[in-house]
């Protein structure tokens, strides 16, 4: 390349920090060069583009596309790809220099590759007139020929670059805004500009690419090919493979964190792969452990230490709301819980988090829609941020904040489910559906703030969001986690005396423990209850305590003692005037008469179940005895009205989402087809049945359809679609439960 000042350029027209001014005393800029094909157009400040110190590992797609927008071969004009961005550590500056190796290896750049590392993330950064000086001595400038202003600099840098036949390629690195990066973008032409930044740079017109973490198995080659580097016979890595996925697991793909690993073993080649994993297992050691001392004081490699570099350009509310998140006990948030405990409006908790995402401090998660989680390794540095900062921050009302916001959201998601009952609070979800989904999408955060509420000391919170947990977990047949809310709420009921909310509790552990086919404790569970309720003088609540004890009464094949229990309730909830807790009642009296064999009593219970529910406005009840209706109908022969039963229970459970009670109808109507001699279309519904139940968790069920569909391929030679588990004594009719 040509200058226009006159006479030879040479090496001494830029030498590294001593020679740029006195604007840039004190900051290395050796790392600033110019590398061409050309030696007659090479310019005299000749250095090198970072070497490749290590082979990258798992970044084959991400190198690919770099190619496909680096050729220079390309049609269209400058592309500057500034998503080479991602979290600290995720390792964006390694990508980008093997990704200008290969395309120096290409021939691509001719011209000359121009490389500088803005340090944006440092106390000090290079300012745009520091890097468009050091930038234009690198292409032969003379000093004394850059101007003063910012604006002329940039205008002399294009038009340098503009002089140039051949394309250039401008590595940028460690940008921390756009305004950092702006100025130094050549104009028109085949030139290419490729920028790390741990921020999203959305306002150059940039093609973005993020760098995600590596997969656990891609860790462990990263780890193993380290180790070989340095003696190529250390075989620790492979030879202790499942130590080595856990190792790299907790190191969360990180691969700043994996090869601070890497250093630590190969600087210790006594240290089993398994002593190091146990060091990395305790959260509250952890970030001290990824760190590795190379004699470079504070720019040593630590884990800690990059995720700093990032929270300090955060603004005060965006360090605000980092070190909230963590207090958040699920594996991601909702912008609503987000704001909950920012205590702030959605859309200003919305335009925080942004900013969160754009440092990459945050990341989409994949439970949904405007949901938000935290790098396992960051979400430690937050939480350490947080402890110390609890008192300034008022973590503590933060926290009860949040808690609020979901109790009040599970307390309104609740009554949706409840479609016999009428509450004003119904109104924060447009139907069961949204209910539903919202329950689902935070099932895992709320179970673990029932956890997190009684480990506070907030046991009313701890009863409430259990009470109104309790139907939800139920209806999705959640045993496991029904049981252990239901058991914390038990515990804080008695903590607090409160003999009502501990008789609730109990009824709803009962429900739990059946479920889960604990059928002893569910017995016992339920007397408990019923002796609460009796002592408060509550018929309608006792009803419902001795309706789930004949529930467990006939899982157990105790029929005439369910039988009495069910008679029981159903004379309490008629006493008490509840007619949607009669009804169920007596589908649950239908059920165990079935049992008993007592056909026509059975389905005279069922019938007036069905129409009682249907009075009340239950439209799951009414599917529920619709559907052991059916399994009676079946019991004495008369199939075809069974399956018209059974298609009418379904369309209704599939209309509020119960994907248990789809299940539980479509096994029904597949014994029903069977019998009434069209097994093929037996064999179809089964297999529905089978999905059901799988998706739901229930193997239980799930088994005992898939015998019964062996049973159909013995019988009538057909090809059963699922893989035969055997197990005996499932029930087709279990009715649903009334719940508090």
């Amino acid at each position: 390349m040509k200058g226009k000042r006159g006479g030879k350029k040479t090496r001494n027209s830029v030498s590294g920090g001593t020679q740029l001014g006195p604007v840039l005393q004190g900051r290395d800029f050796t790392d600033i060069t110019i590398i061409t094909n050309q030696a007659s157009a090479a310019p005299t400040a000749l250095a090198q583009l970072p070497p490749l110190l290590t082979s990258l590992t798992g970044r084959s797609d991400e190198l690919a596309q770099l190619a496909t927008l680096l050729n220079p071969a390309a049609e269209g004009e400058t592309v500057v790809v500034s998503a080479v961005a991602g979290l600290a550590g995720v390792g964006k500056t390694a990508l980008a220099i093997h990704a200008a190796h290969a395309a120096l290896r290409s021939d691509w750049f001719s011209g000359g590759v121009l490389f500088i590392d803005l340090h944006g993330y440092d106390q000090d950064p290079v300012q745009p007139g520091q890097a468009l000086d050091a930038l234009l001595r690198a292409l032969g400038v003379p000093g004394e020929h850059i101007p003063e202003k910012v604006e002329q600099r940039a205008g002399l840098y294009r038009s340098e670059l503009a002089e140039s036949k051949e394309p250039v390629l401008i590595v940028i690195d460690n940008a921390s805004s756009e305004t950092q990066v702006r100025v130094l973008l050549p104009g028109p032409g085949s030139h290419r500009v490729l920028i790390t930044s741990r921020h999203t740079l959305a306002g150059l017109g940039a093609r973005l690419l993020d760098v995600n973490i590596l997969d656990d198995e891609a860790g462990v080659l990263l780890l193993d090919k380290a180790l070989r580097v340095a003696r190529p016979r250390d075989n620790r890595v492979n030879a202790d493979h499942e130590a080595a996925l856990q190792l790299a697991g907790l190191c969360g793909g990180l691969p700043l964190a994996l090869q601070i690993t890497a250093a630590v073993l190969v600087a210790e080649p006594t240290l089993a792969v398994t002593d190091l994993t146990g060091e990395l297992a305790d959260e509250m050691h952890r970030l001290e452990v990824l760190q590795y001392d190379d004699g470079s004081g504070g720019s040593a490699p630590s884990v800690a230490g990059a995720f700093e570099l990032s929270y300090r350009q955060l603004g005060e509310e965006a360090k605000l709301l980092f070190r909230l998140l963590p207090a958040h006990p699920g594996p991601d948030v909702s912008v609503s819980a987000a704001a909950a405990l920012f205590g702030q409006s959605n859309n200003r908790t919305r335009r925080v988090i942004g900013q969160l995402a754009k440092a990459h401090l945050v990341e989409a998660s994949a439970g949904g829609a405007s949901r938000w989680r935290m790098h396992d390794l960051l979400r430690l540095y937050a939480r350490r941020l947080s402890d110390t900062h609890s008192e300034t921050d008022r973590r503590d009302q933060a926290i009860v904040q949040l808690l609020d916001y979901y109790v009040r959201s599970t307390h309104s998601a609740d009554s949706h489910l409840r479609v016999w009952e009428s509450s004003p609070a119904a109104c924060d979800f447009k139907d069961r559906s949204a209910a539903l989904a919202w329950l689902d999408m935070e099932r895992e955060s709320l179970i673990q703030a029932v956890v997190m509420a009684a480990r506070l000391g907030h046991d009313r919170i701890a009863m409430e969001l259990s009470t109104w947990l309790s139907t939800y977990l139920s209806w999705r047949r959640l045993s496991d986690d029904d049981i252990a809310v239901n058991s914390i709420c038990l515990d804080a009921t008695r903590r607090q005396r409160n003999r009502a909310i501990e008789a609730v509790a109990l009824n709803s552990l009962s429900i739990a423990l059946r479920r889960a086919r604990r059928f002893d404790e569910a017995v016992s569970a339920s007397k408990e209850a019923i002796a609460l309720f009796r002592k408060i003088g509550d018929r309608q609540v006792q009803g419902m305590a001795t309706n789930n004890l004949g529930t467990a009464l006939r899982e157990m094949e105790r029929y005439k003692e369910a039988i009495r229990a069910h008679e029981k309730a159903a004379w309490l909830y008629r006493k008490s005037g509840d007619r949607h807790g009669e009804a169920a009642s007596l589908n649950n009296l239908g059920s165990a008469l079935h049992r008993a064999e007592r056909f026509n009593e059975a389905i005279q219970a069922h019938w007036v179940a069905a129409a009682m529910y249907r009075e009340t406005g239950d439209r799951h009840g009414e599917g529920s005895a619709l559907g052991n209706l059916s399994s009676v109908l079946q019991g004495i022969g008369q199939f075809d009205t069974a399956i018209k039963i059974c298609r009418k229970g379904i369309a209704i459970f599939r209309e509020s989402g119960d994907r248990y009670g789809e299940g539980a109808a479509l096994n029904n109507l597949g014994v029903a087809l069977s019998g009434s001699g069209q097994p093929e279309e037996a064999v179809k519904v089964l297999n529905e049945a089978v999905a059901a139940f799988h998706e739901i968790g229930d193997i239980f069920r799930e088994e005992n359809a898939l015998s019964f569909l062996q049973e159909l391929k013995s019988r009538f030679d057909i090809g059963v679609l699922a893989t035969m588990r055997p197990r005996k004594g499932f029930d087709v009719s279990e009715p649903p439960d009334s719940l508090p």
